[in-house]
C-alpha cells in the first residue's frame, strides 16, 4: 500500500499495524511516498517491483525475521544497495551487533522518536543518493576512459602503420637504387681507364660523386630499415676506443682527404673500454663525420673527443664550421626531415640512423651548437 506523493520511496515492514501507522505519520509529514509490509515474504514480494530509497525493517516478526529478510535483500543484486535501518525494541549488543553484520545501516529503538527517526531517516536517503551519483559518476568516468583508450589504440595503429610504411618506402627505394648504382659504379670504373680529356674527366667526377651520394643514401636507408625491424639485440663486446675511433678516422681520410681542414681525436684514457656493436658503432662514426664535412665545407675542423663520468662514457664529434639553423635543430633525429643540418636541402637520414644505433645500445644522442661556434653531436653510453 502506498501513500503520499513525495519523491523518495520508504517501505516500513512490521507485522504490528500500529507501529506502521505511527512511521507513517511522521514520515509523511515530510512527504516521503510510504509503502508497507507486514512480513518478511509481503516485503521481498514487494521489493521485487518496486524500488525503493530506504527500508525501515522490524527485527522480530513471526516466520521470518528482520535478519533474514536484510540478508536475503542484500544477496539480491536488485535491492543490495538500498539503505536498511532496524527497528528494535532490544537495544542490546548482540541484537545491533547481528542486524549490522546481516548488512543492516543503523537501527532504531522502540518507542519511536520523531527527530531521530527523521534525522537518521534523511541521512540515509541523501548517503544513498550520493553512492548513485557516484557511482553514475564513475560509469562515466569509465566510458570515457574506455573511449579515450580506444582512441589512442586507434591512433597507436596509425602510427605503427605510418611507421611500417616509411620502413617499407626506404626497404623500396635503398633496393631500387642498389642495381642501377652497381651498373653506373662499373661504367665509371671502365671510363677511368681510357682517355678522356679533362672536361670529360670533370663530369666523370661528378658523376661518381653523385652516385656516391646515391649510394650513401641506399646504405643509411638499409640501415634504418634494418634496425626498425630487427628486434634482436646485437653483439656487445668490450672493446678499446682508441681502435675504433682511429680506424674510422683512417677510412675517412682517404675517402675525403682534400675535402675537409683537419679531424683530430682527444683521449682522457688511450686504453679506455667500451661495451658496443663494434661495426654500429664505426658506422655511426662514419656518418658524423661525413655529415661534418658535407655541412661544414672544404675548411672545416673536426675533432673527437672521448671523456668518461662516474656513469657514462661520451663521444663527442665538434665542428667550426656554421651548425645548426634553429628549424633543423628541432628535428635532428627525425627520419624525413629536411634541412637536417644548415641547408634547406637532406634528408636526415643519417643522424636519424645515428639515434637508432644509440637506442639500439640503451643510451642517447644529444646535438646543438657550440658557443664558439660550429656544432656538435655527443654519443652517451
Amino acid at each position: 500500500m502506498m501513500q503520499s506523493s513525495g519523491k523518495h520511496k520508504i517501505l516500513i515492514v512490521d507485522d504490528i499495524p500500529k507501529n506502521i501507522q505511527i512511521l507513517g505519520n511522521i514520515l509523511s509529514k515530510e512527504n516521503y511516498q510510504i509503502a508497507y509490509a507486514q512480513s518478511g515474504n509481503q516485503a521481498l514480494s514487494i521489493t521485487k517491483y518496486e524500488k525503493f530509497d530506504l527500508i525501515l525493517l522490524d527485527i522480530m516478526m513471526p516466520g521470518m525475521d528482520g535478519f533474514e529478510v536484510c540478508r536475503a535483500l542484500k544477496n539480491d543484486p536488485e535491492t543490495s544497495e538500498i539503505p536498511i535501518i532496524f527497528l528494535t525494541a532490544k537495544a542490546d549488543m548482540n541484537s545491533i551487533v547481528k542486524g549490522f553484520a546481516s548488512g543492516g545501516q543503523d537501527y532504531i529503538t522502540k518507542p519511536f522518536n520523531a527527530s531521530e527517526l527523521l534525522a537518521r531517516t534523511r541521512t540515509h536517503i541523501q548517503l544513498h543518493e550520493q553512492k548513485i551519483a557516484l557511482q553514475e559518476l564513475n560509469e562515466k568516468l569509465e566510458e570515457k576512459v574506455r573511449e579515450r583508450t580506444r582512441q589512442l589504440e586507434e591512433a597507436y595503429e596509425r602510427l605503427n602503420q605510418t611507421e611500417k610504411a616509411k620502413t617499407d618506402f626506404l626497404d623500396i627505394i635503398s633496393h631500387e637504387l642498389r642495381t642501377p648504382l652497381n651498373g653506373i659504379a662499373g661504367l665509371t670504373t671502365l671510363l677511368n681507364l681510357t682517355e678522356l680529356n679533362e672536361e670529360q674527366r670533370e663530369y666523370l667526377r661528378y658523376l661518381e660523386e653523385v652516385a656516391g651520394r646515391l649510394t650513401r643514401f641506399s646504405e643509411t636507408a638499409l640501415l634504418i630499415t634494418d634496425l626498425k625491424v630487427n628486434q634482436n639485440q646485437p653483439d656487445f663486446l668490450p672493446t678499446q676506443i682508441k681502435y675504433i675511433l682511429e680506424s674510422v678516422i683512417h677510412q675517412f681520410e682517404q675517402k675525403y682527404q682534400g675535402k675537409y681542414g683537419t679531424v683530430r681525436l682527444v683521449m682522457d684514457n688511450e686504453k679506455m673500454m667500451l661495451s658496443a656493436n663494434t661495426s654500429l658503432l664505426k658506422k655511426s662514426l662514419d656518418m658524423l663525420l661525413e655529415n661534418a664535412v658535407k655541412y661544414g665545407g672544404p675548411e672545416v675542423n673536426i675533432q673527437l673527443t672521448v671523456t668518461r663520468t662516474k656513469k657514462n662514457t661520451i663521444i663527442s664529434c665538434e665542428d667550426d664550421g656554421p651548425g645548426f639553423n634553429e628549424k633543423a635543430r628541432q628535428r635532428l633525429f627525425e627520419i624525413f626531415t629536411t634541412g637536417d643540418i644548415l641547408h634547406d636541402e637532406g634528408t636526415g637520414l643519417s643522424l636519424a640512423a645515428v639515434k637508432l644505433i644509440m637506442d639500439y645500445h640503451n643510451g642517447k644522442t644529444e646535438a646543438g651548437n657550440r658557443p664558439e661556434g660550429g656544432a656538435y653531436v655527443r654519443l652517451i653510453f
